[in-house]
């Protein structure tokens, strides 16, 4: 009997192309959906499945699939899921979320009413520096919180959003929302929610070539009353610099850095301190530029095992909304102060 869950990839590019990997190791890929015609039919034949060429002809179609895997452009995210939804379907949906907190909402209505899993993709949670950092936090070993220091110093050059929908106001949304939404997650599900924000943006380096900022610097108050700091950036020269997060509380200093957060860079705590972390996954290469740390497979294992096992989920879809309310709270607050 065969046990393994059925997906269907919507969307061919490149982080599909990475999901489909994955899916090919813990399932079975029945079917690829693209408006792009040709590269539908090259992912079909590569890996061995049905093509389709809008989401309506797949969802329509006589094929197994339980999961749909959403890896279309930002602004697709809430209409691809919810018709994935309302077809019976758990969906498995790329950052961000959606690019408003009134789609999200939509997207988790139709989860609820229809009874199925809606899981986002949060894959720095598993880096072992950020699981280390949380479980300091969890077990108080870093005591009363004070602050939180972000740092997303990144390249993005002309190459990358040329003849693309990355740069879009409509289809990308924002810097934070393509290439920053995890370090806001990050910080969300280490810190905990944000009461007020103060934000200025800026179109430094890019006039011409995206639709909204390259910059960002942020001030935040937490309801906790930890105080907080995210300056970003696609402007660091020739390479991608850093992603980083630093705490500090009254028993510790940690900051877990590198290009994406993949190193222990600074500790300096009360007691032992953390050692022997397990080496983590390599970033996502795509050619000319990296990304995130690469835990798409820990992402897939956690949704087979939350399906047959109805396991605790990850990736759930409050936290994917919040990291949408959050980004929105900061760029509404930059568009006043830039008035």
């Amino acid at each position: 009997m065969n046990n393994k869950i059925h997906f269907a990839l919507l969307g061919c590019g490149r982080i599909g192309a990475r999901h489909a990997e994955n899916i090919l190791r813990t399932g079975t890929l029945s079917a690829v959906c693209d408006i792009d015609q040709a590269r539908a039919d090259a992912f079909a034949a590569k890996y061995n499945c049905q093509a389709f060429y809008s989401i309506e002809s797949l969802l329509a179609a006589d094929i197994k699939s339980d999961v749909v895997s959403v890896c279309t452009p930002n602004g697709l995210h809430a209409l691809h899921s919810i018709a994935a939804l309302k077809a019976g379907k758990h969906v498995l949906c790329e950052k961000p979320m959606a690019l408003t907190v009134p789609d999200c909402g939509l997207m988790i209505q139709a989860a609820e009413q229809n009874n199925r899993r809606l899981f986002i993709i949060k894959q720095n949670r598993f880096n072992p520096p950020v699981v280390a950092l949380k479980k300091l936090i969890d077990e108080g070993r870093l005591g009363k919180l004070f602050s939180v220091q972000v740092n997303c110093f990144w390249n993005r050059n002309e190459d990358y959003y040329s003849n693309t929908w990355k740069g879009t106001k409509d289809m990308d949304g924002g810097t934070l929302f393509t290439q920053f939404s995890h370090f806001i997650d990050l910080m969300y599900w280490l810190i905990g929610d944000v009461e007020n924000v103060y934000a200025i943006t800026g179109n430094l380096g890019h006039k011409g070539i995206i639709e909204f900022e390259d910059t960002g610097v942020v001030a935040l108050r937490f309801y906790t009353g930890v105080l907080g700091t995210i300056h970003y950036t696609v402007n660091a020269y020739a390479h991608n610099m850093e992603g980083s997060i630093t705490v500090f509380g009254e028993k510790g200093t940690v900051k877990v850095g590198g290009q994406y957060l993949n190193e222990l860079e600074y500790q300096s705590i009360a007691g032992e301190p953390v050692t022997n972390l397990p080496k983590g996954n390599t970033a996502n290469n795509y050619g000319t530029y990296t990304g995130s740390m690469s835990n798409h497979n820990k992402v897939y294992e956690n949704l087979v095992d939350v399906i047959q096992n109805n396991a605790s989920i990850v990736t759930n879809l409050f936290d994917g909304l919040k990291t949408v309310e959050i980004i929105n709270k900061i760029y509404q607050s930059a568009q006043k102060l830039n008035q």
